[in-house]
């Protein structure tokens, strides 16, 4: 990392970073041509789970590399200079890794899967709301993958880590 100032060391800080992102970017390449695709995700600590429809660009390039980069930030804000807008920055943590896609295609592996996404946009309902039942037709109109992750990396700007030591975010 270049800026290693701003890497985020402790795994548990760079989890965190994850929990709290609503969407990831996703990476691919097929044919020497880069794709990148906005997707709603869930997260275990060691893999990364998304769905999509049957047919569809995104498919294509995963079918054709499954080598996969993925992004995802958090707290994103524009850090101004009235003098010079050429020193305009930004303030954030973010998260970078790459790593290997699989498609799930067991049914109870899917529905698992199905289950950590909604887990992740669903932290304030009851527990009771947690292990969701996916229609069977819904079930086969969706493909649902893993990502492997293989490596990952956090990134903040020096204004987080003053505001990790005033918050309850870990440092």
């Amino acid at each position: 990392m270049r800026r290693e100032e701003r890497e985020i060391m402790d795994r548990k800080q760079i989890d965190w970073v994850i929990s709290k992102t609503p969407v990831f970017r996703l990476g691919l390449c097929k044919d020497g041509q880069p794709y990148i695709v906005p997707l709603s995700f869930g997260y275990d600590g060691r893999s990364i789970y998304f769905h999509t429809a049957r047919k569809g660009l995104k498919l294509d390039y995963l079918e054709a590399n499954p080598r996969v980069c993925f992004e995802m930030e958090h707290e994103v804000n524009p850090i101004r200079n009235q003098k010079s807008p050429c020193n305009w920055s930004q303030s954030f943590y973010s998260v970078i890794g790459f790593g290997v896609v699989r498609e799930i295609t067991d049914e109870r592996l899917k529905v698992q899967a199905l289950n950590q996404v909604v887990e992740h946009y669903a932290e304030d309902e009851p527990d009771s709301l947690k292990a969701w039942v996916f229609e069977e037709k819904l079930l086969n109109g969706t493909r649902v993958w893993e990502i492997s992750i293989q490596e990952i990396s956090g990134k903040q700007t020096e204004d987080k880590k003053t505001e990790d030591k005033k918050t309850s975010s870990p440092a």
